[in-house]
């Protein structure tokens, strides 16, 4: 399970110079940014993920989709499912036609979908690298660079509207040489949601097998 957020995310969110610390302009730019997706009840976005390494000359792209609201997230990418109320996780595996049930551990994992517009806040330097085009759109770039330099993950980069302050796509470079290219390809702000929707519904599921691991 940590591997596998560490590997999707995301929210998310550095070869930076030594002596950057939090600039300023950055800082309400990605204020600006988290206030406008902390204001929503919740949010639907369809993504891309494309895994690129040079060293093993990989380029692979799968495609997702992901609700959030508050600290719950349900997503949905390379065939499998993830379901978090914030207390339970529910991990459905389609071709295995099993889900794995754990306890939800904020702390398990640096990094987790519902965390992509707050991921600054905490152990990270960020600084302002410029606009540049994006889809024909002008966005912000903005670097971070997390403090523990034991972090597999050495740089963030993402790229926020200029117009909206929305997030548009965002880069993360790992030691090892891979880099994941995540690209919002559609979003909806405070879809309609039914009370159940992040618990998972075995009945749904015909003959699902279930592994729970608390």
């Amino acid at each position: 399970m940590k591997r596998f957020f560490s590997f999707l995310l995301a929210l998310l969110f550095v070869a930076q110079i030594a002596s950057a610390q939090k600039d300023p302009k950055a800082e309400q730019i990605l204020d600006a940014m988290s206030k406008k997706y902390q204001a929503m009840k919740a949010f639907k976005a369809s993504f891309s993920q494309t895994l690129e390494s040079q060293s093993a000359k990989v380029k692979e792209t799968i495609n997702g989709d992901i609700t959030v609201a508050g600290n719950k997230f349900r997503l949905s990418v390379a065939g499998q499912e993830i379901i978090n109320n914030g207390t339970t996780i529910w991990t459905f595996m389609k071709k295995e036609n099993e889900v794995n049930i754990s306890d939800n551990d904020p702390d398990e994992q640096e990094l987790t979908p519902n965390q992509i517009y707050t991921l600054y806040k905490k152990g990270y330097k960020y600084n302002y690298s410029g606009e540049q085009k994006l889809g024909g759109e002008t966005v912000n770039v903005i670097d971070l660079t997390p403090e523990d330099k034991s972090n597999q993950v050495f740089k963030v980069r993402m790229f926020i509207s200029k117009k909206d302050n929305s997030i548009k796509s965002w880069h993360m470079f790992r030691k090892n040489g891979n880099r994941y290219v995540y690209t919002i390809k559609k979003f909806t702000p405070n879809p309609p949601l039914a009370a159940n929707f992040f618990t998972f519904d075995k009945a749904k599921y015909k003959g699902v097998k279930v592994v729970d691991l608390r």
